[in-house]
């Protein structure tokens, strides 16, 4: 296996594997830095050795969004990581090498072609991501999550199977009554998001003040907020918590403690809410390649969960009056939802059908 961005999309079939009991031998070749020139570890390096996956590290690079003063360094890098997977890929002797998409996956897909290994793809998003655009070219199998993506691959070889959640995850049940006080996860991904993060400083004590509030910040920040909770008055610090992220393993359990949340638009996250139901609010990530948080932010408001705030128009102001309107109308939302079906439940299954033809 290899990719980027889809630490979950990979546990969830892990845990498939391994509810299946079959003696499949399972490596992950990918990158142990998540930011370029930061020290922040990805979540696939963190999370999936405790499940007995083997992790490899290849030192590769990116094409960097804007220009700083890690662009060319991490350029230069990108030939290493051809070398290097090459390499493991003939000393591991995969039946299949199953891709999650991300720039660490490329040097994986086209040594994997060179070889002869069959590859299959599995795409997240409602649109089509940079690096599976690539892969999907010379892949042999291509998963998707969201039938939107069809015209974005070729045809003859796409499927739509869902998204691929955690089994804790699908076992969370909608929450019918708000708690008291009402809990607000706040979220920016696995690596936090700095902007949500600023807009929420500005509003936190008015939040505490009502809420209790769980609150992952991402790596870059994690000491700022860390500081600011030892400087609140002690009714509000009982309210507030703090993480520098949530291990997948751990995140079930704070969904279950969640009456809403506030996060962007990533494919995962927003299919894991379409699971369990919960009322959010998404700031969809401007940048996104093809505007893909905004697409995945709509598919959830076609769902019944959510609202939308674009990054342009987030203000304190603005995401605080979102917050107190959803749990205003929070048994409204959740009992127009309670029994609608995500598509995403069995995509774990359906993938496992599509590795398990090449590991007969």
């Amino acid at each position: 296996m290899t990719g980027g961005h889809a630490a979950t999309t990979a546990i969830a079939v892990v845990e498939e594997i391994k509810a299946k009991r079959l003696d499949w031998g399972l490596t992950w070749i990918g990158v142990k830095k998540a930011i370029e020139g930061k020290t922040v570890q990805t979540l696939e390096s963190e999370a999936l050795p405790k499940l007995g996956v083997k992790f490899i590290t290849i030192i590769t690079g990116r094409a960097l969004r804007r220009f700083t003063i890690h662009t060319i360094p991490s350029l230069l890098k990108i030939p290493a990581g051809f070398v290097q997977s090459f390499y493991h890929l003939v000393k591991i002797k995969p039946n299949v090498v199953v891709s999650f998409g991300g720039f660490a996956s490329i040097p994986v897909v086209v040594d994997a072609k060179i070889l002869g290994i069959p590859i299959i793809i599995h795409e997240q998003t409602s649109v089509i991501g940079r690096a599976n655009g690539f892969s999907s070219q010379i892949a042999d199998k291509i998963a998707l999550a969201r039938s939107e993506s069809l015209k974005y691959f070729p045809r003859m070889k796409s499927v739509v199977i869902g998204n691929p959640v955690m089994k804790e995850i699908t076992k969370i049940k909608p929450k019918l009554k708000l708690g008291n006080p009402p809990t607000i996860f706040i979220t920016g991904g696995s690596r936090g998001s700095q902007t949500i993060n600023e807009n929420v400083e500005k509003i936190l004590r008015t939040l505490l003040s009502k809420y209790k509030v769980i609150h992952q910040t991402g790596g870059l920040d994690y000491l700022k907020f860390s500081n600011i909770k030892q400087q609140l008055p002690m009714a509000l610090k009982n309210n507030y918590e703090v993480f520098v992220r949530v291990s997948p393993i751990e995140i079930s359990e704070v969904f279950k403690r969640s009456d809403i949340v506030v996060a962007r638009a990533g494919a995962n996250t927003v299919s894991e809410l379409m699971i369990i139901k919960r009322p959010v609010i998404l700031i969809p990530l401007s940048i996104s390649f093809m505007d893909e948080q905004t697409k995945n932010a709509e598919i959830a408001k076609t769902f019944g969960i959510a609202k939308i705030i674009r990054q342009a128009e987030l203000t304190p102001e603005v995401l605080l009056k979102n917050i107190d309107e959803s749990i205003r109308d929070y048994s409204k939302i959740v009992e127009k939802v309670k029994s609608k079906d995500s598509p995403d439940i069995g995509a774990s299954a359906r993938l496992l059908a599509l590795i398990g033809e090449y590991c007969k």
